[in-house]
């Protein structure tokens, strides 16, 4: 699946009605990761931006922004975690790579990390690497880009679920945005939903 018609695959299962284009500084984010970015991933933030899937998984912020209300998560922070449970289960012994090549994309209510695995030179080659907090393997590579791969999730598509919640039980799929999460929170709504939510802006200013 080619990185655009997996973003458009995506969309007809999940709208991208509750999506904002993230309007990223490409140049700046190659120049603080020191890499180019995968062309499904740069479309998903034009069309879906970074933000929430059934309150399930968080797509990242390649660089940090402020938040209504909080900071919104981003790769960094992630990508830090990624690579210290790759230090913890052992490095190379339990996972031969070098923990440089593991950048964070996303990740699960399971405390899944959704990553990257960048050892090829072409950001578009990249597959997915899911280090796993409860799934059979802490590191299992997909021959997938993240868009792709998000398709197949989605879809109930894997014979083992990569991951370690029930992602999608047949109900709706709904992406929303973080700014409009956020705001939703501030108004006394359920983030995800938008339904009322006694709970939510208990802490706004």
């Amino acid at each position: 699946m080619t990185e655009n018609v997996a973003v458009k695959a995506l969309e007809q299962i999940m709208p991208a009605t509750h999506g904002a284009d993230e309007d990223i500084d490409w140049p700046a984010v190659e120049a603080a990761w020191g890499t180019r970015f995968p062309a499904d991933f740069i479309a998903f933030m034009g069309r879906f931006g970074s933000g929430s899937i059934n309150g399930e998984a968080d797509i990242l912020l390649p660089l940090p922004k402020p938040g209504l209300q909080w900071a919104p998560a981003e790769m960094a922070e992630e990508t830090e975690n990624a690579r210290q449970v790759w230090e913890t289960e052992g490095g190379r012994t339990a996972f031969d790579v070098d923990p440089e090549s593991i950048i964070a994309w996303g990740v699960t209510g399971g405390s899944d990390i959704l990553c990257w695995l960048t050892t090829d030179p072409d950001p578009d080659r990249w597959p997915v690497l899911v280090v796993g907090r409860h799934t059979a393997e802490s590191f299992a590579v997909y021959p997938y880009g993240m868009a792709e791969f998000l398709y197949r999730l989605c879809s109930d598509d894997f014979d083992v679920s990569p991951v370690s919640i029930t992602f999608w039980d047949g109900g709706h799929l709904s992406f929303v945005h973080w700014r409009k999460a956020q705001r939703r929170w501030q108004e006394g709504r359920n983030p995800e939903t938008g339904e009322p939510d006694p709970y939510a802006g208990e802490f706004a200013d």
